[in-house]
């Protein structure tokens, strides 16, 4: 699992779960906690040894391929984001031959899929809870991206982004999807269940009655 902030005190509190091995910004995360670029990977990369996906805004192919070498200069553990157009593409193509790590992202359809790992994407990333926002299944997507990427032994990593819930978490899990990347708020709707917090507070009255008589 990844985590889907830019907010650094979430990232610190899921990290110390033990659960969470890579994390993904967008620039609207990132706009949100109210900080520079630079210093928002300096914080996340000295949490998380792990893939940290940070988002390329230029639109056209050579300007993408030059802001993403910036970026992973930044790191050896950033991830460039990079949304599934032709000049996405093109820039995708050339990363991928310069050893730069790419995550396609924006991805709603099997044919995109397929087109981001031709060209040599490291991750792509389909927008679960976008489709389900519109009436289609955005689980049958990722697995139907699955099937494609294991028919041609695609490297290609998919990441089930724009989780909404537990229950998207445990589907993406059940189909194989390689990694789910998760708001924070899901992260603690995943831990917690009514019968658990119940089932503590009666061992711990049971015990205090225990120590009690003691």
């Amino acid at each position: 699992m990844f985590l889907d902030t830019a907010n650094i005190e979430e990232i610190k509190a899921a990290y110390s779960l033990g659960v969470i091995s890579g994390v993904t910004t967008n620039p609207s995360l990132l706009a949100k906690e109210g900080k520079s670029l630079d210093a928002a990977i300096r914080e996340i990369t000295a949490v998380v040894d792990g893939p940290i996906s940070v988002e390329a805004v230029s639109q056209e192919a050579p300007a993408i391929i030059a802001e993403a070498e910036k970026l992973a200069s930044f790191h050896p553990n950033i991830v460039v984001k990079i949304p599934v157009n032709a000049e996405g593409l093109k820039a995708v193509k050339v990363l991928s031959e310069r050893k730069v790590k790419t995550n396609v992202t924006l991805v709603f359809s099997v044919n995109q899929a397929l087109l981001a790992a031709l060209a040599g994407a490291t991750y792509v990333s389909p927008f679960v809870g976008r489709l389900d926002d519109i009436g289609q299944d955005g689980m049958q997507l990722v697995a139907e991206m699955l099937e494609i990427y294991r028919n041609y032994s695609f490297p290609t990593q998919v990441i089930a982004a724009s989780i909404r819930h537990p229950l998207h978490v445990a589907i993406a899990a059940k189909i194989g999807a390689d990694i789910a990347t998760i708001p924070y708020k899901v992260l603690t709707q995943m831990l917690n269940h009514p019968l658990t917090t119940l089932g503590i507070e009666k061992f711990l009255a049971d015990w205090a009655k225990v120590s009690d008589a003691s």
